[in-house]
């Protein structure tokens, strides 16, 4: 997911991107408002960075839990934003096929987020487990740490 954050991310700071990209922010009912309020040049390097973000969020989640959290939260909003798009992009159902479930290529590049949500919603659920359970283990640490001493050392050092 690091991986994938840091090529999504670098591809925002391109103009072939950003072009690219119209049809998918322009019909996003949870990003439409990025072109009223950045421009296309900058909806996109909003885009990068946070995808950026998110990744460095992901890689320093493996030594701390709560970044890991924040990481996971990202990638959940940002793969909800871009699937939520399916339902509201014109023409993505192939009417020469029928139509739904046919899929025209701009809804067929958005199907693996759906996977990528999947992926960022297992990781938020391990990070909060971790989380949970990061008191816990600290106890049973210490606890170990204190048994392991034998008890007449123990009562000379206090």
């Amino acid at each position: 997911m690091v991986l994938i954050f840091v090529f999504f991310g670098y591809q925002k700071w391109f103009e072939y991107e950003a072009q690219a990209l119209i049809p998918y922010i322009s019909n996003g009912p949870l990003i439409f408002w990025m072109y009223p309020v950045f421009g296309i040049r900058g909806a996109t390097w909003f885009l990068g960075v946070s995808e950026w973000l998110f990744g460095e969020l992901l890689f320093w989640g493996f030594w701390n839990k709560k970044a890991g959290v924040l990481g996971a939260l990202g990638g959940c909003a940002s793969f909800v934003s871009t699937t939520t798009i399916i339902p509201f992009f014109p023409y993505g159902w192939a009417a020469s096929a029928g139509g739904f479930p046919a899929m025209n290529e701009n809804v067929a590049f958005l199907m693996k987020d759906f996977v990528l949500l999947a992926v960022s919603f297992y990781l938020l659920k391990r990070d909060l487990l971790r989380l949970s359970l990061a008191p816990y283990s600290e106890t049973v640490s210490s606890a170990t740490a204190t048994s392991e001493i034998p008890s007449g050392l123990n009562r000379r050092i206090a």
